[in-house]
């Protein structure tokens, strides 16, 4: 009778811990801000993804809300990894982006590939409040 209240007990104490703690894994649903400065501009962009199952999708937002599908989404043990494919003026750019899922931040690098050349910086984005 001891042995089963008291596993009773645990069961009661320690579950709601454990489902808590399934809450907390990272997940990168929702939509990313931040700045990108280039010849000292600077300017939001923002990232929309979407976890369904083990499936990520999302888009890019560009000008005038036009948005550019990711491809090659991949998201495993809190590591987000994505290209994004655009053209401008005849010439093709893929940036790939990499980075981890921490809280409601995401920091990584992104490479750019423009006309053979790679070009790698730092990337952090925000998750933005609903």
């Amino acid at each position: 009778m001891k042995r089963l209240l008291a596993a009773t007990l645990v069961l009661v104490i320690v579950g709601p811990a454990a489902l808590a703690r399934a809450d907390d894994k990272p997940n990168p649903t929702g939509t990313w801000k931040w700045t990108v400065t280039y010849n000292n501009q600077s300017r939001e962009a923002t990232l929309k993804l979407k976890l369904d199952g083990d499936k990520l999708s999302g888009a890019m937002v560009g000008r005038n809300n036009t948005e550019t599908a990711i491809s090659d989404a991949t998201y495993k043990d809190g590591e987000v990894s994505f290209k994004v494919v655009r053209e401008r003026n005849g010439v093709k750019m893929t940036s790939t982006y990499k980075g981890k899922v921490s809280g409601d931040t995401i920091t990584g690098k992104i490479s750019t590939e423009r006309d053979g050349n790679t070009n790698t910086r730092d990337w952090e984005a925000k998750r933005a409040k609903d």
